[in-house]
């Protein structure tokens, strides 16, 4: 039995996979809130015991940077030892792994139902491919290409520092210096992100957000980012539809950013939890435009492959899939 995880700000999500026939099959699932336990260790305890699961290999991927199998989570009061839940658990090893490698690890996985194409690219394209995901952080990485496979590896590149492409995105900019110092591009492109974009257009002149949005949005259990990305898909507001459209627009020139750095031409997969959901808006054409619009590199990132990654579990399929590679030596 494998146990894989996929770890969060906001929720943790715990899977028990089976090995059968060469496929994964998933045993038991199942979603936490993270913030309501004091450690990772707690929330396996809890899975493992629930369901009177005994595992032999666990890999859990967790937002953040992983150094020595340990790991500050980035949006998450949490420090984590892969050694002391392997002691807790009676493994051997308990691997941890970023969450965007994790998903990385997912990509080959995936069935064409999986995915919807934003950018059919080249069909002959081969190399490298990247991951970026906004969710509650933004999280980015690569699989390098050997000539047999991909091998996935992390990076940190949702931190880069955020860079305007127009005077509005320039004037927002100078909005989140005042608030934060530095602003990296996860301060933009995530649930956090359109919440701060949302923030810089109610105070910007000429624009006014409804009574009855705000009210919402001040709730005190508001999903302030999910309020604001419904109102924008069903037009109830002027200020949620502009913020959404930019955040939308960084995005994918931030995607096209990711392109270029790792010469993704295997593929750019955009994951994380907040594409699904808004998938009508990614397939509008702005954030295409936004990821083509990079000047004399416009070729180069046009012949790319772009697909949204619809599956849900992916980045639990890829712990588990590390998880076993890891075991068999084969990485």
């Amino acid at each position: 039995m494998i146990l894989a995880g996929d770890i969060g700000g906001t929720s943790t999500r715990l899977a028990a996979y089976e090995p059968v026939g060469g496929q994964l099959r998933a045993v038991i699932e199942k979603t936490y809130r993270s913030t309501q336990y004091p450690s990772l260790n707690d929330i396996v305890a809890k899975f493992l015991g629930e369901h009177s699961l005994v595992v032999q290999l666990a890999c859990c991927g967790i937002a953040g940077p992983v150094i020595d199998n340990s790991v500050k989570a980035t949006n998450l009061a949490w420090f984590i030892e892969g050694a002391s839940l392997a002691s807790q658990f009676g493994l051997d090893s308990f691997l941890l792994i970023n969450d965007l490698e994790a998903n990385a690890w997912g990509v080959p996985a995936l069935l064409p139902a999986d995915l919807v194409t934003l950018n059919a690219g080249d069909p002959r394209s081969c190399g490298n491919a990247a991951v970026v995901a906004a969710g509650t952080g933004l999280g980015e990485a690569g699989l390098y290409w050997d000539g047999k496979r991909h091998r996935p590896f992390a990076c940190e590149g949702g931190h880069a520092d955020f860079a305007p492409r127009n005077e509005t995105e320039i004037e927002l900019l100078r909005y989140l210096m005042r608030k934060f110092g530095r602003v990296s591009y996860e301060r933009v492109v995530s649930g956090m992100g359109l919440s701060n974009i949302h923030e810089f257009l109610c105070q910007a002149p000429g624009r006014r957000e409804l009574p009855e949005i705000l009210a919402a949005l001040a709730a005190p259990d508001a999903d302030v980012a999910a309020l604001i990305s419904q109102a924008a898909l069903d037009q109830r507001s002027p200020v949620c539809v502009e913020a959404l459209d930019m955040m939308v627009s960084i995005y994918g020139a931030e995607a096209g950013n990711a392109a270029l750095k790792f010469m993704a031409h295997g593929g750019l997969y955009i994951g994380g939890g907040i594409a699904p959901k808004i998938i009508t808006k990614l397939r509008d054409g702005s954030f295409l435009r936004a990821y083509l619009d990079k000047g004399r590199m416009g070729r180069i990132v046009a012949a790319m492959p772009v697909h949204v990654i619809i599956n849900p579990n992916t980045a639990l399929l890829g712990a588990a899939r590390c998880a076993i590679q890891h075991a068999s030596h084969e990485v």
